[in-house]
């Protein structure tokens, strides 16, 4: 059998694509979010199809091989612009362009805006992308680029950004007409905290900039309504239409339906805990006492002549080579040299003798939740001695105990104002923002607020432990019941939630809550207990009483937009939640609801919040 030497198959070079005219272009429309409408096609460019080139990855992938790149540009521009102008469709064509290629854009000798005339294409239809594949080495001199694309009536776009090259130094010295988001910050947005908040500073920076923002990579209801809901005006994505050779006109049914949809969206809270609060350093500079240190070799006669000079010196630190190596507390030090003799022994001994040669040191760079930690520990110390701060290892000042305990009871009761510290759910401020959203929106939705019955007598039998396990458990429970998309669910604090419902079946959540929690909440009792229904405890005057298993009382009530401007408050709202909630508590089924014609009586009365929130 005679020897084939086997035939490799090589990729066409990319110039003899161009020249064959194997190049296809396909759009993927740009949807404003006000009105649903198309406003534009970003234009994209295909290899022959069914070939290892068909994708733009390998196309560009094979060019930068060749040393192809900018002619692979300039082709696919004409290709894309050709087949837009055919299709005659209406808005923007969006084109992506490295650096090196805009440049060559704006250049005389090869003039692509003159060649959109020429194709009966207007140069104020194009908004030309710089997309990221390369830095570029001299912005200064790259600005006359983005000129003369203005003077010719282009609009400027940067592409994906947030990702490699597009980063706040170029959309500073670029000044952008438009923004595009990169798809990353955009794919699971609504779930994502941090992405949230990534794409919040972006949008703070255009609205000081003027840019227009799209959002990037749109594939599903959930973060379009998000992203909707933060004010970004315009998106792409699969959700509006996949690439195509001959895309939608205008958007389906799903995506208007979509954009129109009536509920406001949840953001993503990110959960603020004491430990990765960046106060811990402007903690540890509010406790700074500056004092002056003693040096190692320096006696007892030293400390008391220090001590004598300033009466307001509650310790003083002994250092070594500017490192805390001991501490002098200031009371004990004095009491001891009071004793007869004390002095004429030990004056002039090292001050070492009666020094705390392990004291409690904080670094100014420790979090708020380390120093904690030191409040829960068996070494006490610091409430009687004080510490010592440091810097970077080197002595910066004292502390005092009181200091201490106050600067740590600051930030945690701050930090609760944002998430509760037990369910890590949204606390008071979230909570009366996102009430400050619906009513701004005229949404529909139902305030809900939550409370446990005979939860007091059960935290005080079974102690405090297992009733935060009560708590968290109600918290879990709450969160099953709520749709995440559309029902806000907040900790008041204690034994108090709000849930803000937009979900059509709200009352078979609120049921469903209910049943859930009354059944599951019996395992937290003793066997005993369980058998006899309920526990004995006292009443609020100290009388002997019989209360029953702890249950979930759920009021409501329905909060309907006028269509005009919002005329109450969201501790207004949640003061009415609170008289339905009162009402809940007297019902068998724990449910209650206020109707429309009574809230709104209630509301115009201005109810006192802070007296019924508690109540």
């Amino acid at each position: 059998m005679p020897f084939i030497t086997p035939v490799r198959l090589t990729a066409p070079r990319i110039a003899d694509l161009i020249a064959r005219s194997e190049l296809s272009a396909v759009f993927q429309p740009i949807v404003n979010f006000d009105d649903g409408a198309i406003l534009g096609y970003e234009g994209l460019i295909r290899g022959p199809a069914g070939t290892p080139l068909e994708s733009p990855l390998a196309l560009f992938a094979q060019a930068n091989a060749e040393g192809a790149s900018i002619e692979l540009e300039r082709a696919a521009a004409k290709v894309c612009i050709d087949a837009f102008a055919r299709m005659g469709y209406d808005g923007k064509l969006f084109l992506n362009f490295s650096a090196g290629a805009m440049r060559q854009i704006a250049d005389a000798s090869d003039d692509t805006l003159a060649l959109l005339r020429n194709r009966a294409f207007e140069p104020g239809r194009l908004v030309v992308e710089l997309t990221e594949q390369s830095a570029i080495a001299d912005i200064a001199s790259f600005l006359p680029v983005i000129a003369a694309l203005r003077a010719a009536g282009a609009m400027f776009a940067l592409d994906d950004y947030g990702t490699a090259n597009a980063s706040m130094n170029l959309w500073v010295r670029l000044q952008p007409d438009v923004v595009k988001i990169d798809r990353f910050f955009i794919h699971d947005i609504a779930s994502d905290p941090l992405k949230f908040e990534a794409v919040r500073a972006m949008q703070h920076f255009a609205n000081a900039s003027g840019a227009q923002l799209v959002a990037e990579g749109i594939e599903n209801e959930v973060d379009l309504i998000v992203v909707r809901d933060m004010g970004i005006g315009c998106g792409q994505g699969y959700f509006f239409g996949r690439p195509h050779a001959q895309p939608l006109r205008q958007v389906t049914d799903d995506a208007r339906e979509a954009l129109r949809a009536g509920h406001i969206a949840v953001f993503p809270e990110a959960t603020r805990t004491v430990g990765a609060s960046p106060s811990g350093g402007m903690a540890s500079a509010k406790m700074l006492v500056h004092a002056p240190a003693l040096p190692r070799q320096a006696t007892n006669n030293d400390v008391l002549a220090l001590f004598n000079r300033l009466p307001d010196l509650h310790a003083v630190a002994v250092v070594e080579r500017d490192a805390p190596v001991a501490l002098i507390n200031r009371r004990s030090f004095m009491d001891r040299y009071a004793l007869p003799y004390h002095r004429e022994l030990f004056g002039k001994r090292p001050c070492l003798q009666f020094a705390n040669a392990s004291p409690v040191v904080i670094e100014k760079s420790m979090t708020v939740e380390q120093m904690a930690k030191l409040l829960a520990s068996d070494d006490q110390r610091y409430l009687a001695d004080g510490f010592v701060i440091t810097d970077e290892g080197k002595y910066a000042g004292l502390g005092t105990g009181e200091s201490l305990v106050r600067a740590v009871t600051e930030v945690r009761i701050e930090a609760a104002r944002y998430a509760n510290p037990l369910t890590f759910l949204p606390g008071n401020i979230p909570i009366s923002s996102h009430i400050t959203r619906l009513l701004g929106h005229d949404a529909v939705f139902y305030a809900s607020y939550v409370d446990l019955n005979h939860f007091k007598p059960f935290n005080d039998q079974y102690g405090y432990w297992q009733g935060d396990e009560v708590l968290k458990f109600a918290a879990a429970v709450l969160a099953d019941v709520c749709d995440p998309t559309r029902d806000f669910l907040g900790h008041v604090g204690g034994d108090d939630f709000l849930i803000l419902f937009q979900s059509d079946d709200w009352l078979e959540r609120v049921q469903r809550a209910i049943h859930l929690f009354n059944e599951g909440a019996q395992r937290f009792y003793a066997p005993e207990d369980r058998l006899a229904g309920g526990i004995h405890g006292e009443d609020r005057r100290g009388n002997p009483t019989f209360f029953g298993f702890v249950t979930m009382a759920i009021g409501c009530v329905r909060v309907q937009p006028d269509g005009g401007p919002p005329t109450h408050t969201s501790e207004e709202i949640a003061s009415v939640a609170a008289i339905a909630k009162r009402r809940a508590k007297q019902e068998a089924s724990g449910f209650a609801l206020i109707d429309v014609d009574e809230s709104d009586r209630l509301l115009r009365g201005h109810t006192d919040a802070s007296h019924l929130a508690h109540t």
